[in-house]
């Protein structure tokens, strides 16, 4: 029966990924993640969501080898810009990407011609404004 690790590694390499580019993508090190795929360590669920992340696979996948139904997706790429507002911010990931979410649903009803790259201090200005709205 195959592990978790060996789900991990069998994406990685149907992706064409080095272990080096999915510790990268996932903000693991490449030590930490040949470790896990060598069923040498555990994982917690936070580094299994980072993991599953970077190649568009599910959680459910990685840990029981089942496929659901579901529209492929690619993996989340944070913008530069958000990655180091979210640092300055002390921002926990499940925070970034719920920032990140927030920002494609508005620009999802826009037109190209008004969309405009996002800075460092964008950012966080749209972190104040939605917890101004919403609270924390």
């Amino acid at each position: 029966m195959a592990s978790v690790g060996d789900r991990i590694r069998e994406l990685r390499e149907k992706r064409k990924m080095t272990q080096e580019q999915l510790a990268k993508a996932a903000d693991i090190s490449k030590g930490f993640l040949s470790d896990v795929e060598n069923n040498n360590r555990n994982i917690s669920s936070q580094g299994l969501l980072k993991i599953a992340n970077s190649l568009g696979a599910s959680v459910d996948y990685l840990l029981r080898g089942e496929m659901k139904e579901t529209v492929a997706r690619e993996p989340i790429t944070v913008p530069l810009e958000l990655s180091r507002a979210a640092e300055e911010m002390k921002l926990s990931y499940s925070e970034t990407l719920e920032l990140l979410a927030a920002y494609q649903s508005v620009i999802a009803r826009r037109s190209n011609k008004s969309i405009k790259n996002f800075t460092v201090d964008d950012w966080k200005q749209l972190r104040k404004a939605i917890k101004g709205v919403f609270g924390s």
